[in-house]
């Protein structure tokens, strides 16, 4: 048994029809949520944020020592220069470094280097992967698994962002490094996602699309 252990009582079970309906329940409410490209400028309560943080940071993670780091923007100045920064690094994808497939991929979503929703949206939550951590007196702590525990976190922190009511959006400009400069975040921090968050503009629009089935997605064995 692992040392400095707690008996787990959080746990709650539930007859097995509940746990159908609960299943079931779950996968008609999140299949709503959509990527929003359109957003709406009206502000959201900070409080609301913060418990959807909260809830990214129980994801598991490497070793527990939790490899992320969230920068939360709310004001315009530093919008604007994030909005600057992702669409320098967009207009060289769109227009130097993307093969004709990638961008024929993206055609049928209507992308292009423009993101005004940077401005727009009341937040942007900057995702940082942490390398390693750093404690008080400067040392340095390993970090196991960074990837997948903070691609963990961020599926938490959009399922949270959806229950709570709002719509988001994964923004991923590459290469990110301007996020570093903008937000003041150390080397050792490497930019994973940026996630605009917010109210859906007044008759938004998405793209007409189609996910996988069951039988195309998992294997039962």
């Amino acid at each position: 048994m692992a040392q400095n252990t707690i008996p787990y009582t959080a746990y709650q079970e539930y007859p097995i029809e509940e746990m159908q309906r609960r299943a079931a329940e779950f996968y008609t409410d999140i299949r709503r949520r959509r990527s929003i490209r359109d957003f709406s400028n009206r502000p959201v309560p900070r409080e609301i944020i913060e418990n959807c943080l909260r809830a990214a940071g129980t994801a598991p993670n490497g070793a527990n020592l939790q490899p992320w780091h969230f920068v939360v923007v709310s004001d315009a100045a530093i919008k604007y220069q994030i909005r600057l920064g992702a669409e320098k690094e967009e207009w060289e994808f769109y227009h130097r470094k993307a093969p004709a497939e990638w961008l024929e991929a993206l055609a049928p979503l209507g992308t292009d280097e423009h993101k005004p929703f940077l401005e727009t949206a009341p937040y942007l939550i900057a995702i940082f992967a942490q390398s390693y951590g750093v404690l008080a007196n400067g040392q340095k702590v390993k970090h196991y698994y960074v990837q997948e525990s903070v691609g963990i976190a961020t599926g938490i922190l959009i399922t949270a962002i959806h229950h709570a009511g709002l719509v988001s959006l994964t923004h991923t400009p590459s290469p990110m490094g301007f996020l570093n400069d903008i937000l003041g975040r150390p080397a050792h921090e490497h930019p994973f996602l940026l996630l605009v968050v917010g109210y859906p503009a007044e008759n938004v629009q998405v793209p007409v699309i189609t996910k996988k089935s069951l039988g195309e997605i998992a294997t039962f064995l």
